[in-house]
């Protein structure tokens, strides 16, 4: 059997283990090693396991993973998801359909401290799907809409995808920061305007809240206060050069932890809620890193990554159309995998081809994770989806797979803009560096 069937045999069963409920990074690793073991020898491929899970658990540069997690888990601990909610709601929730606009617009602030989908959308679906369902607001237009707004939390930066891609491509975190910020506000800003059609086309989807005073609106400004200035120093300090990506993560849990402490919402059990979850996140993070380095390494020896781009590269094929095809594979693969997994598996193969076409590594970052986002909502695998379905337990999970859909065309949307003008993406690396 020769390395390349090999390696497609390795996949197809990699995907057969993902379809039956094993946990992502154990089954990287076994047919990585199964495989090295195949195409090598046994000795090697026992030695490349126990080389890569001590190479990556002690690894420097994965330190900046758990800091950023930690700071989400602080500030959901803390409270700051709710503060987030209220002021958002205390500006848009007079409009009809304001309710979800207030959410969608909390979902940015709070992915801007936190950088994982699945807490963001846990976060604000404690926090808005009661007063939505209080308002008399449509069961499938609110739950999908705080999974699909949950996504958020893996493109404004900080994100962990950005941070697992970066480390995976040798690519800046921080310039990966900067090309997801104006990319998330155009997302944002499109599913307001999903919101805003929906309630145009059916007023009885959203009806209106209690109107608010300019004098409130202003108040409800000031509650963004601190996640903007956290945001600004994380963020600002990474680019000035004042510290690196894991002292900027560092820096704004330490920031996180203060201002608990003044508003008097942190204490000893919060505390180490924040530790427990953290801890949790990270583990399932660094074992799934671990399982693809070690796929990675028996997709070298199968030759396939190479051989994928000069295939590739002897079509007589326009750069755009293989991107149209590399992004329609990554929404497929979003059907059955969550984006980590989905990062860690198919880099090894994609990013050389992208490379050799001549694409800008930075800008397809931001391109992957608008595909994957996808993938967190559409079903069956759809993991914010199940997160609100936990919060919701009385919404079938139909209603809320029916509520995504209106979201899904937004995100397509979003990623049309970025394959058309993929300065959008680099922008902002390109004038800060």
């Amino acid at each position: 059997m020769s390395p390349v069937e090999t390696g497609i045999i390795g996949i197809v069963v990699l995907l057969t283990l993902f379809l039956l409920g094993t946990p992502v990074g154990f089954a990287m690793a076994a047919v990585g090693t199964a495989g090295f073991c195949i195409l090598v020898s046994p000795e090697a491929g026992l030695s490349m396991l126990a080389r890569d899970v001590f190479a990556t658990f002690s690894s420097h540069s994965l330190t900046v993973i758990p800091m950023f997690i930690f700071m989400g888990s602080l500030a959901f601990a803390t409270g700051m998801s709710r503060k987030l909610y209220d002021s958002s709601h205390k500006i848009f929730g007079q409009m009809r359909g304001g309710l979800v606009v207030a959410t969608i617009a909390a979902c940015a602030g709070f992915a801007a401290i936190c950088g994982s989908t699945n807490a963001t959308a846990a976060a604000m679906g404690r926090v808005a799907l009661p007063e939505m369902k209080r308002f008399g607001y449509d069961d499938s237009l609110a739950t999908g809409s705080v999974a699909a707004a949950g996504s958020l939390g893996i493109l404004i930066p900080p994100s962990t995808i950005f941070m697992v891609y970066g480390i995976m491509t040798e690519q800046s975190i921080g310039r990966l920061f900067l090309a997801g910020i104006l990319p998330g506000i155009i997302l944002a800003s499109l599913f307001i305007v999903v919101v805003y059609l929906l309630c145009l086309r059916n007023p009885a989807l959203a009806p209106s809240g209690p109107a608010t005073t300019m004098k409130q609106k202003v108040k409800g400004l000031g509650g963004t206060a601190e996640t903007l200035v956290l945001f600004a120093l994380v963020i600002g300090g990474l680019f000035l050069g004042w510290f690196s990506p894991m002292q900027a993560g560092a820096v704004g849990a330490a920031g996180v932890l203060v201002l608990g402490l003044i508003r008097r919402q942190m204490n000893w059990p919060n505390f180490m809620f924040a530790v427990k979850d953290a801890l949790k996140i990270t583990c399932e993070v660094i074992v799934i890193i671990t399982g693809a380095v070690i796929f990675g390494h028996f997709m070298a020896v199968t030759q396939i990554p190479a051989g994928l781009a000069d295939w590739v590269g002897g079509l007589d094929l326009h750069p755009a159309a293989v991107m149209a095809v590399i992004v329609l594979i990554y929404l497929i693969g979003g059907f059955f995998m969550d984006a980590l997994a989905m990062i860690t598996l198919t880099i090894p193969i994609i990013y050389p081809l992208v490379m050799s076409l001549g694409f800008d590594p930075i800008w397809f970052g931001v391109i992957i994770v608008l595909v994957t986002e996808m993938g967190v909502i559409t079903p069956p695998v759809g993991i914010n989806v199940y997160v609100i379905k936990s919060i919701t337990k009385d919404v079938p999970l139909e209603t809320i797979f029916r509520g995504i859909f209106p979201f899904l065309g937004a995100i397509i949307i979003a990623i049309a803009i970025l394959l058309a003008f993929p300065q959008i993406a680099t922008f902002l690396p390109d004038l800060l560096h």
